[in-house]
């Protein structure tokens, strides 16, 4: 970690503030700093509320428009696709017309998408190629795994599998460097995952990033390509790489080093899928030209915020030191809350919500509950549903995540890639077509070998022939479909495709037929209705398949609004996100830190949790705890959490410990709520 790390052995010049640049009057000395230097590599340590998208958006105008670098070989890599769109908006207000045109601004996954679909022969795919969704992954190593393995031992197996993909290695690769019989269990079903892959002519997530990987470091002229191709190369969010990601930023940068990297190692909350900090250091490394400017200028959060803020990450170790300060209001005292139970804890937030909401006449999106797990919620729902407070679960199932909307997206799969044998088995029997599971086992066997796929193979007399004779008509008929469907798709925008495909396959009939109650079937026929709009607003043209892939890559919650409504999300949800008020709740010494990376000895990144959670509260901050809890039917007593000890108490108010204060509030609450009440009844 980069806390382990000598922060000597990494000495770095530091760019100081330069003389102002025409046209950005508006930013701050670091912020001009950061934008202007474009001669070499460029860390920029952007704290929490700093402007660094600002900062990325002002660069890119500040590349085309006075550097002269076409739009065309500049690339800005995000972590989601809505901070990609939000950006691109930005940069489309700074840059019109056809300076802008070309531009990438993307996430990894995106930009390895788009690399595959240009390189896909020096990758050994071939065009039209798939890219599968977890749930497909997910079922192909179920397959390949032992006949009754456990859940966890199958998220276990699947997990290392992915963690090598994110270091970039081959399954040759991680049987050599598996040392458990885990883990040499993983790489076997690694490598017989990817032979299936490559039968199917199809990659996963994982894949978007490796195979270009693998492309550019042994391919020189691939690399030398890719290199001229893209120019320049921003980062945002660079403290949540991967190894397999600082290697791709490493290939297209080169030894030019044509970058900046924006990150916040305060930040950095997710070592639990794949990101290494470390990687700080390695940037240090390899490029011992590399300047660092300091975004130390906090613009969201009330002082007294702020200082509790430094003072929890001040007990982390860094390898780059840095404190954030602000202008802003001094802000009222953080309230500390000790609760009875978590019934209690939630009780009070939702009164304390519904109190501000009106004292304030705050619309209800100004407020957020932050908690360390999903089950936290629960609680909180039922009292916010009491207090007549409207609210949102962001985590909840995401839209591409519907069954019926995953349905026409495998039917979009085969159509695009008849090769796609995930997408045949998902939609063959949907709706049903008499079609069996031995039918299907033996229509397996057959394509295996013949070297086909399971589509291919059903198109086959020779194959259908030893097949039973209804479902081989079946097979005939639903071969036929997806052909006619295929010649349509070359022709038809992909809008119109899709509506087709629910006409022709009676997909509203069929949810119909399964759904009795009429709200949820109204749903999810609007769901169908949904999905073509999403292609219509995405892309005027274009091949149904292609626009497929782009949807699969979409993350969870990208599409997901929440409206006017208070906001209840995980810690690591509301990264990147600020509100007027917040409430942290669990603030206990099993809950934050969680028990779990207190015994792994991650005590560190659980701090950079709360770090994230202090900081996106912009006027007003309560934690709270319940002092007992139930687990498993079994009552446990918690202790505040230890982190409470670093805050600096003249910036706290603890709840029980100043009467006076307490009594005002008390009544304070009360006449809101007698209001409320009144209000309630008069409509």
């Amino acid at each position: 970690m980069v806390g382990d790390i000598d922060p000597n052995a990494f000495r770095v010049p530091i760019l100081h503030s330069p003389f102002p640049i025409p046209g950005f009057i508006m930013l701050n000395p670091q912020q001009r700093a950061a934008v202007e230097y474009c001669d070499g590599p460029l860390l920029v340590l952007a704290g929490a509320g700093s402007g660094k998208t600002r900062v990325i958006t002002e660069k890119i105008a500040h590349l085309i428009k006075r550097r002269n670098v076409a739009a065309a070989k500049v690339a800005a890599i995000t972590f989601t696709n809505k901070a990609a769109r939000e950006m691109r908006e930005r940069v489309g207000r700074l840059v019109s017309g056809s300076a802008a045109e070309g531009l990438t601004v993307c996430t990894f996954h995106a930009l390895g998408l788009k690399f595959l679909q240009i390189e896909h022969a020096r990758a050994d795919l071939r065009r039209g190629f798939s890219v599968l969704d977890a749930d497909d992954t997910q079922g192909m190593i179920k397959e390949l795994a032992p006949k009754g393995i456990k859940p966890d031992v199958l998220y276990a197996l699947q997990s290392l599998v992915s963690r090598a993909k994110n270091e970039g290695l081959t399954p040759e690769q991680a049987a050599a460097r598996a040392t458990s019989a885990r883990e040499r269990e993983a790489a076997d079903i690694y490598a017989r995952y990817q032979k299936r892959l490559a039968a199917f002519n199809a990659v996963d997530f994982d894949d978007l990033i490796r195979l270009p990987l693998a492309v550019l470091e042994n391919d020189a002229e691939a690399r030398g390509g890719w290199q001229e191709r893209i120019r320049y190369l921003l980062m945002d969010e660079y403290q949540d790489t991967n190894s397999a990601q600082y290697r791709l930023i490493k290939a297209l940068a080169g030894e030019r080093g044509a970058f900046t990297a924006v990150g916040d190692d305060d930040q950095s909350i997710y070592a639990w899928r794949g990101a290494n900090p470390e990687n700080l250091a390695e940037l240090s490394r390899d490029y011992p030209k590399l300047r660092v400017v300091k975004l130390e200028q906090n613009y969201r959060c009330a002082r007294r915020i702020l200082r509790a803020a430094n003072a929890v990450i001040a007990n982390n170790a860094h390898l780059f030191e840095k404190k954030l300060w602000s202008q802003e209001i001094e802000g009222p005292p953080i309230r500390v809350v000790e609760c009875r139970d978590d019934e209690h804890e939630a009780e009070c937030v939702a009164g304390a919500i519904a109190h501000l909401a009106e004292k304030h006449k705050t619309p209800w999106h100004e407020f957020a509950v932050l908690y360390r797990g999903n089950h936290q919620s629960r609680a909180l729902e039922k009292a916010l549903r009491l207090a007549r407070v409207p609210y949102h679960v962001t985590g909840g199932t995401a839209f591409l995540d519907r069954a019926e909307v995953k349905d026409l997206l495998a039917y979009l799969r085969l159509i695009n890639n008849p090769d796609d044998d995930a997408a045949f088995l998902r939609v063959v029997n949907l709706p049903r077509r008499d079609i069996g599971a031995a039918t299907l086992e033996k229509l397996g066997e057959l394509a295996g070998a013949r070297h086909s796929s399971l589509l291919r193979a059903a198109q086959s007399d020779a194959v259908l022939g030893q097949l039973a004779g209804r479902a081989a008509s079946s097979l005939v008929g639903f071969a036929s479909l997806v052909r006619e469907l295929a010649a349509k798709a070359e022709r038809l925008p992909a809008a119109e495709l899709v509506e087709e495909l629910i006409r022709r396959i009676g997909y509203a009939e069929h949810i119909a037929a399964q759904v009795k109650e009429p709200v949820l079937r109204e749903r999810r026929i609007e769901n169908l209705k949904e999905l073509s709009e999403w292609f219509r607003a995405m892309q005027k043209d274009g091949a149904a398949g292609d626009l497929a892939a782009q949807l699969a890559l979409l993350s969870h919650g990208d599409r997901d609004d929440p409206g006017n409504s208070a906001r209840l999300m995980t810690l690591h949800s509301a990264k990147g996100l600020e509100f007027r008020f917040v409430f942290l709740v669990g603030v206990d010494d099993n809950t934050l830190p969680h028990e779990g990376s207190v015994a792994e000895g991650r005590v560190e990144e659980e701090r950079r949790l709360l770090y994230v959670g202090i900081t996106r509260a912009k006027e007003q901050l309560s934690l709270s705890y319940a002092k007992r809890k139930k687990r498993f039917g079994e009552i446990l007593v918690n202790e505040p959490s230890r982190f409470l000890k670093e805050l600096p108490s003249a910036d706290l108010h603890w709840s029980g410990q100043d009467p006076e204060q307490d009594a005002a509030h008390k009544q304070e609450l009360a006449s809101s709520h007698i209001a409320r009440l009144a209000s309630l009844l008069a409509d």
